[in-house]
């Protein structure tokens, strides 16, 4: 049977190096994706991932029993990605992200895809321009597809914070965006 996450943070803290690289390898994916999304630039996510897991391994005897380890990882790399969005003095790199905006097939007519793609990149750029804590809760909670109240946990702030945090990234974008963009 599978060990959950909780379990193997337990027993990667008493002393089961094989646990860590285990965690590692389950959330390689769905983290590595957020802070693509957060950080528009692979080089940069790579690093932002690895700081998460450096402090996953340092902190790992503060992880409370009964709480849930991918909120708590989420939590670390929200403020990882925050911070290095604040210190940041340029704006990050576009790199390829999915998107929610679909894709015509290839016997489409080529100018509906070309505004397709011009599109994404607007949605992008918008994106890009939010305050952190505002992308991160968007990204967090359209992209991740996490709850309110699990953003507001990994986060670190209250449910109304984040319902405040999503309305003003939904209002800004629906400013810079053109009719009818979505995310």
């Amino acid at each position: 049977m599978e060990r959950t996450d909780e379990l193997l943070l337990e027993a990667y803290r008493e002393g089961d190096e094989s646990a860590f690289p285990e965690l590692l390898q389950r959330y390689k994916g769905p983290l590595f994706g957020y802070l693509m999304r957060m950080a528009r630039n692979q080089e940069i996510a790579e690093d932002l991932f690895q700081e998460t897991f450096l402090r996953v391994h340092e902190k790992a005897h503060t992880f409370r029993t009964g709480a849930k380890f991918k909120s708590w990882l989420f939590t670390i790399a929200t403020h990882i990605a925050i911070d290095h969005l604040r210190r940041s003095k340029h704006r990050p790199q576009l790199q390829a992200m999915e998107s929610k905006v679909p894709v015509p097939s290839p016997g489409n007519d080529p100018a509906a895809e070309t505004a397709q793609l011009e599109l994404r990149e607007t949605v992008r750029d918008a994106v890009d321009t939010l305050p952190p804590r505002q992308r991160a809760a968007l990204v967090l909670s359209y992209y991740q597809g996490h709850t309110y109240p699990e953003v507001a946990a990994i986060m670190g702030c209250s449910l109304g914070s984040v319902k405040t945090h999503m309305s003003r990234a939904l209002k800004t974008l629906a400013t810079r965006l053109p009719e009818g963009g979505v995310l």
